[in-house]
Parts: C-alpha cells; sequence; structure tokens
C-alpha cells in the first residue's frame, strides 16, 4: 500500500510491547506524522548500519518508541509552509533527528523540519541521491577534511577500509574520480573485481590490517592517507603505517570502539586522527558537498555498481539482517 489521497499509507515501525521489540509494517495516518514544515513524497530510501542497530533490542539508536527508521530519504515535496521549497521540488535529508528521534524515511510520506532538506543537485536522480545517501555524504566529508589537512592526489596511495561497505564503496569511487590511488581493503575475495571496477588500484587483505601479533607502535610507511568507516583493532594498524604528516579519517565503529593505539603516530609522525560525523553537519555545507559530489560521481557510471540491491519496504527486515552479518555489498536501496 503506497500513499493515497486519503492520507492512508504503510510504513516500517519499530516499537517496544511488553518490553520486546516489534519490527513491521504499520498502517498509518498523514496525521500520525510529526511536526515539520516540508511534506515529502518519499520515492526511495537506503539502508545504513545504523538502520540496522535500530531494528535491535540492544542497538542502542532508537530512544522513545513507536518510530519509523530510516536515516535517508529522497523525493518531491508535496506541501511545504516554508518559502525555500515549493511542491514538486526534488529534495533529499539525511541525518540530524531522521530514524532516530524523528520519523525517518522508511515510509512513503514524511515530513521533515526544512532545515534538514537539501535539494537533490541536477545531475542525479532520486534513486542516485540515495544510492549515496549517508554513506556517500560521510564519505565526501572524509575525503574533504583529508584535503583540507593538506591531501592532494600526488602524495602516493590512499587506502579504504571496509571498502564493500557503503561509506568505503563511495569512498573508492569517490577518491578514484578525484585522481587518487585508491587501495582498498576487503576480506571478501570474490568482490576484488568490484572494487577495481569502482577505481581501486590495490586490493589490501582485511588480514593484513590486523595482524596475529601485537600492533607495534610504528609499522612501515605506507598510506599518504585513510578513510576508515571501521575502526576497532585494524585502525591501530593503519594509524601506524600513515605516512609522514598523513591523516586518518574515521567514520564508523564496525570493527569495534576500542582501539590500541599509542601516542608514537601522532608524536613522531604528526599523524592526525579526524573525527567525520555527518549526522550534524550544517546545512550549508551539505549543499556544497552533494554538488561536488554529484559532479564527481555522476559521470563515471560507478553509482550503478554501488546500488548492488534495491528492496521493498518488506522486504528492509531481512535486508538489515544481511548488513549486520556483512553480507551485503556497496548500497541497498529501498524503492516505495
Amino acid at each position: 500500500m503506497g500513499y493515497d489521497s486519503t492520507g492512508s499509507f504503510e510504513a516500517l515501525v519499530v516499537d517496544k510491547r511488553g518490553g520486546a521489540l516489534e519490527v513491521g509494517l504499520r498502517e498509518m495516518q498523514s496525521g500520525d506524522l510529526p511536526p515539520g514544515e516540508v511534506l515529502i513524497r518519499v520515492r526511495f530510501s537506503s539502508l545504513n548500519y545504523k538502520d540496522a542497530l535500530a531494528c535491535q533490542p540492544d542497538g542502542g539508536i532508537i530512544r522513545t518508541y513507536p518510530m519509523v527508521p530510516g536515516i535517508d530519504l529522497a523525493g518531491e515535496v508535496l506541501e511545504s509552509s516554508d518559502s525555500r521549497f515549493s511542491p514538486g521540488e526534488r529534495v533529499l535529508a539525511t541525518g540530524f533527528g531522521l530514524g532516530v528521534t524523528h520519523f525517518g524515511g522508511l515510509s512513503p510520506l514524511a515530513r521533515v523540519p526544512a532545515d534538514w532538506v537539501v535539494r537533490v543537485p541536477p545531475q542525479l536522480d532520486l534513486r542516485d541521491a540515495m544510492a549515496l545517501g549517508t554513506a556517500g555524504f560521510t564519505a565526501a566529508i572524509s575525503i574533504e577534511r583529508l584535503e583540507h589537512n593538506g591531501l592532494w592526489p600526488g602524495q602516493g596511495p590512499v587506502l579504504v577500509t571496509g571498502a564493500t561497505g557503503g561509506v568505503g564503496s563511495c569512498a573508492v569511487a569517490l577518491l578514484a574520480a578525484k585522481g587518487y590511488e585508491v587501495a582498498a581493503s576487503t576480506g571478501k575475495e570474490a568482490e576484488h573485481e568490484y572494487l577495481r571496477a569502482l577505481g581501486a588500484r590495490h586490493i589490501v587483505a582485511r588480514r593484513e590490517l590486523s595482524p596475529d601479533a601485537a600492533v607495534k607502535p610504528l609499522e612501515k610507511q605506507t598510506w599518504a592517507a585513510a578513510v576508515d568507516p571501521v575502526g576497532g583493532r585494524s585502525l591501530a594498524f593503519v594509524l601506524a603505517s600513515i605516512r609522514y604528516g598523513g591523516s586518518v579519517a574515521v567514520s564508523g565503529l564496525t570493527g569495534g570502539g576500542a582501539v590500541p593505539t599509542t601516542v608514537h603516530p601522532f608524536i613522531l609522525r604528526g599523524v592526525s586522527l579526524l573525527g567525520i560525523d555527518s549526522v550534524q553537519c550544517p546545512i550549508e555545507r551539505r549543499y556544497a558537498l552533494w554538488a561536488d559530489t554529484a559532479e564527481a560521481l555522476q559521470p563515471t557510471g560507478t553509482l550503478e555498481l554501488i546500488c548492488a540491491r534495491t528492496v521493498r519496504l518488506r522486504d528492509v527486515p531481512s535486508a538489515l539482517q544481511d548488513l549486520l552479518a556483512g553480507r551485503a555489498r556497496g548500497r541497498i536501496i529501498v524503492e516505495l
């Protein structure tokens, strides 16, 4: 059931009843939506690791139930009380409170604050926008921060960890499009050709970044910089392997939140650890980043490669389990 003129629609809802977590489709009315200046007919959403955690009993993402998850959405404006947006405009929203404190994108109808909304760049269709979504936006911020910290294409190989995931895939494609020599790390041997198709010049086995022996305070200087959505023990090895003056942009913790490192890379090689957050990124910066990313990636054809799978709303719970289990590649798009 999609949205109809009576305002009835079916959304994915996470709820707690009697202490048990329930995840499933629920019929809603437009009046059930939270406040916001912009009413959006959602055409596409996408699935992220954060969405998977939101649908877990101990995920630690959602505080108030019931909640419509989904930290990404793209569609057309139906109504707007804010003069910045008009009916029919193509828009997207990612982060802020979507799917966490405010009903999110896994619904054919969403009402959101105008300050969270970005017009879709003309180079992208709505599906392309969600091929990027939070993952692509996070990759774009990571690269922007690395460049602001002195990275440029001639300095040497840039490592991307977790390269077959959402952030990793987008980072490989975007770095390659910008002329960087990309080294992609993965534990999936079957995905080497996929990573090369995205633009990776080198493939690094995951085990090389997590050796059995303890990580030395300083390893061989190998990478000019790194985009790391993994964290954990491998981040300690990456930090110890960055060349003098290089940086690591870290945005995730799929490998764990604890990093067993020392101060040596920072004080002996001038390495910088850059924390990347896409949730609260200011709206003005979002417009610039989305425009730059669309301009870089749309001509390359890699967005279609990154869109590994498209699912319907009813298939989202099983797709989220694939994300948690590490069985997903690239981006999972939800067509509403």
